[in-house]
């Protein structure tokens, strides 16, 4: 059988790059073998859930190019979630249960203070139908638990290997608020059983989740999928990297000018034995395999994620950032830049230097060297498309003229031109500039700035 898998965000924020990893894990799983990929929106929630992130985790899913094959939201589905707890209350498995909150919290005190652990003590198992009618009268309306079966429940899973749930060491979970509102723990289950969702691919965090939800779908009827929990993410220093989600949003990245190739050729392999590779998402799903992630949680550093990034830069020809580039910005512009950038948010930078007003810093004891440099500058006319003989000509000519070399010759040109100690070939940049920019940036690092 294809495998069928899904990714299912609850619409209540950005997607952010534990997301994004979850969901590229399933794509390139469904795409590696053939199989279907879901787009589920765990929106029950309607209180938190937004039209407006829903929109976004769309927009995100295509801008990293993970096109889905079917896609549907859990508030569509009330009834199917209806239908299913009438199933589990005819079972026994679905019991009512009263007690207030501060009831509950007086309930775990006291547990704990016996050394007992803090689990529910099934005591509404024991309500009378004269005692839920008497409650009910009383304006009371009752919120429903799951009843867990006893012993434990295991399954080998395709990343963590063996893995057990003691379901007596867990409370029984509710299922349905008092409003009637049904809650994630049920509802993904029967949109995972009657979807046929044969493989489950989430984060470590829903080991005790899987657990409760194994119970859950065989009192429903269904089999249990295959399982993959991959390690949570964590910073470059071993720290929880779920504190600084909010900086590491999808959005706040494709802004700082991340290009998508970087983070899906970054996440795919993040904790795996496969180094990250800027490949394209067919390229990353011919070899992608579960079993070569690793057991331990896998780090996240921003510096080998821009490492990528600036691969991928290097790689990407003008028309696939022709559109993102500053306005006049031209090919020859980009192949002059490209191989210096992290981010295509500094372009605009480079585009300042080579079209823009810029001031250069005065340079102490340069200014006999850079006047010289001024007068030996090529006459007009310069071919603007990357013609490195000018600057070939005018060095050389400066070598003879100056006596100059290495660092001592070129430093101070690059501080007038570009007013950087650092960046791309001066060789391409310099016919970009022009002649008129170059000899009046030169004139005002010398200090002469409005002289002629």
């Amino acid at each position: 059988m294809s495998p069928r898998v899904r990714f299912a965000p609850s619409p209540t924020g950005l997607l952010h790059v534990g997301n994004a990893r979850i969901a590229l894990a399933n794509h390139l799983f469904a795409r590696r073998h053939g199989g279907a990929f879901l787009l589920r929106l765990d929106d029950t929630d309607r209180e938190r859930s937004r039209e407006e992130y829903a929109e976004a985790i769309g927009q995100d899913l295509h801008w990293l190019g993970l096109g889905w094959d079917e896609r549907f939201r859990q508030s569509d589905r009330l009834d199917r979630y209806a239908a299913a707890a009438e199933k589990l209350k005819r079972a026994g498995r679905l019991y009512p249960c009263f007690e207030s909150e501060e009831e509950l919290r007086a309930k775990r005190e006291a547990r704990l203070r016996r050394g007992q652990a803090p689990v529910y003590d099934r005591a509404m198992l024991k309500l009378t139908a004269a005692q839920r009618e008497a409650a009910e009268a009383g304006g009371k309306r009752p919120y429903w638990r799951f009843r867990l079966a006893d012993g434990a429940v295991g399954w080998h899973d395709l990343v963590l290997g063996r893995r057990q749930v003691k379901l007596a060491a867990i409370s029984d979970p509710v299922l349905i608020r008092a409003d009637g509102t049904p809650l994630y723990t049920f509802t993904s289950v029967v949109d995972d059983l009657e979807t046929g969702i044969t493989h489950i691919i989430r984060g470590e965090d829903h080991i005790t989740n899987t657990g409760v939800q194994l119970d859950l779908l065989a009192a429903l009827g269904g089999a249990a999928p295959g399982l993959a929990h991959l390690p949570l993410l964590t910073d470059a220093d071993g720290g929880k990297l779920s504190k600084r989600f909010d900086g590491l949003s999808l959005r706040s990245l494709r802004n700082d000018g991340v290009e998508a190739q970087a983070i899906t050729g970054y996440l795919a392999r993040l904790g795996s034995a496969a180094d990250p590779a800027p490949l394209a998402l067919e390229d990353l799903a011919a070899s992608f395999d579960l079993g070569q992630f690793s057991a331990s949680a896998a780090r996240f550093d921003m510096r080998q994620l821009l490492a990528l990034n600036r691969r991928v830069l290097h790689g990407l020809e003008y028309e696939a950032v022709a559109t993102r580039l500053p306005a006049g910005a031209d090919a020859g512009f980009w192949r002059a830049v490209r191989g210096n950038l992290d981010l295509l948010g500094e372009s605009r930078l480079w585009w300042e230097v080579v079209a823009g007003a810029l001031t250069p810093p005065v340079l102490p004891g340069e200014a006999e060297f850079l006047v010289l440099a001024a007068k030996l500058l090529p006459a007009e006319p310069w071919d603007a498309t990357g013609d490195t003989t000018i600057w070939a000509r005018w060095t050389e000519s400066l070598k003879m003229e100056s006596g100059r070399r290495g660092r001592a010759l070129f430093m101070p040109l690059r501080l007038a031109l570009t007013g950087e100690e650092h960046g791309p070939e001066l060789a391409q940049l310099l016919p970009l500039i022009g002649r008129a920019r170059a000899e009046q940036r030169l004139r005002q690092a010398a200090g002469l700035a409005g002289q002629h």
